[in-house]
């Protein structure tokens, strides 16, 4: 009894095993299409405060507990941080992040992937983190791109602004 029960087993083990070595080699994956490479955009940052600090009056503070007495009020809000990637003067990424956390007064993360096709190219990035919206960060890079590599574009406003690591 137990030696019939094993050999009907053997049959299905055989079949799992089938399935297992087909998939393990086949059909065959490709991360990138021939002749593509990749354009990632990847950053976090904090757009300026969405309004000035302002100074409270005398009688504003009175009204507060005395551990709130703090002279300035300062909206925590950050403003919406938007950048626009061109490769080769055509758009290539156009982004609007808003701030994280509850009141959006954390950095806003951006993280946008593109395949393109390989070869020499020309990217400009502009990016606006002020509350008026105005464009006050750019970068430009020629980069040459072999088939499979990646282009990162970063942004430190530490640094520079705008990197290209490929």
């Amino acid at each position: 009894m137990r030696l019939r029960s094993i050999l009907a087993q053997v049959p299905a083990y055989a079949l799992f095993a089938a399935f297992i070595g087909y998939f393990s080699s086949a059909p065959p994956y490709r991360a990138l299409a021939p002749g593509a490479a990749v354009v990632k955009l990847s950053f976090t940052h904090a757009g300026e405060r969405r309004q000035e600090c302002r100074e409270r009056t005398p009688e504003e503070l009175a009204k507060l507990a005395p551990n709130m007495r703090a002279k300035l009020d300062c909206p925590r809000e950050r403003s919406d941080v938007r950048v626009e990637v061109e490769m080769d003067g055509e758009l290539l990424f156009r982004v609007e992040a808003r701030g994280a956390g509850l009141r959006h007064d954390l950095p806003a993360t951006v993280y946008r992937r593109r395949e393109i096709p390989a070869g020499a190219h020309t990217f400009r990035a502009r990016l606006a983190d002020g509350p008026d919206g105005a464009f006050r960060h750019e970068g430009v890079q020629r980069v040459e791109l072999a088939p499979g590599r990646v282009l990162v574009i970063d942004f430190v406003a530490a640094a520079g602004g705008f990197q290209f690591h490929s």
